[in-house]
């Protein structure tokens, strides 16, 4: 299907230029372009932001900067809510699911708003108390604790419970998780991230296509065209200035947020 091969194109351009959580976008395109319901979207959402992540997370590893223990530890916490998620959006009405996702895509494009009005893109100020998860200075490796494991943990709960009820890779969740609780570089936060939503998406993918639950006329080139985009999207954000795309990225989100919350009312 041409209309989701294109859709999947812009879904893979807005991940690549505007990070992890760019790809909360997938399900809305597909409610609003094909259109479908967000029960019914979520799982293609999901495969396609998995499979974009899936790359995004070996280009990190290649280069070392994957802190997988961590990662891992997430993503296990995420995969045993992602299915809890998943019985959830398939048991609330359309109306409502749609509503929630149109409040969690506006906190996001505040979210964003706010961080791309620092100065040169900069993040915000951090808290002067130690973080949870600290690196060794010998090894860079975590100096794990019982405070750093229950913070990692939570985080994964939260972002596997959204996976599987939205359809949604997790990123916005993990991004300032790991910025709040751990003292990575952005990079490395990123990159992270990217294989949590891997793994967590890949749980709530399969028990959906257990369940018949996936479209798979729409999802594969959807996912595809996801792909494509990714790939295409990472040659071009070296070309533009970041703050001006978060910003762009911010009120095309809101926009998309009260289209949502308008639809779900008439």
């Amino acid at each position: 299907m041409l209309s989701a091969l294109a859709l999947g194109l812009v879904v893979g351009l807005i991940l690549a230029l505007t990070g992890a959580g760019g790809g909360i976008l997938a399900v809305p395109l597909l409610v609003f372009g094909i259109p479908m319901g967000v029960a019914q979207a979520g799982p293609i959402g999901l495969l396609a932001v998995g499979m974009a992540a899936t790359l995004g997370a070996l280009l990190g590893l290649r280069d070392g900067i994957v802190r997988y223990r961590a990662a891992l530890l997430i993503a296990v916490a995420g995969m045993l809510l992602s299915p809890g998620g998943l019985w959830l959006a398939h048991r609330i009405d359309n109306r409502w699911l749609t509503m929630l996702f149109a409040v969690v895509l506006l906190l996001v494009a505040v979210r964003t708003w706010r961080q791309a009005r620092h100065p040169s893109g900069a993040p915000a100020p951090r808290s002067p108390t130690p973080y949870p998860c600290q690196r060794s200075a010998d090894t860079g490796r975590f100096t794990w604790t019982s405070g750093c494991a229950r913070a990692l943990t939570l985080s994964g709960t939260v972002a596997g419970l959204l996976s599987g009820l939205l359809g949604v890779g997790g990123g916005f969740v993990m991004v300032p998780a790991l910025q709040r609780y751990t003292d990575l570089p952005i990079r490395s936060v990123v990159a992270t991230s990217l294989a949590v939503i891997a793994l967590v998406s890949l749980t709530g993918v399969a028990a959906s296509a257990a369940s018949g639950g996936i479209v798979w006329p729409v999802a594969l080139p959807f996912s595809a065209g996801a792909l494509v985009g990714m790939l295409g999207g990472r040659l071009l954000s070296a070309r533009l200035a970041g703050p001006h795309l978060q910003i762009g990225f911010a009120i095309v989100s809101a926009a998309v947020a009260v289209g949502m919350i308008v639809k779900s009312t008439l």
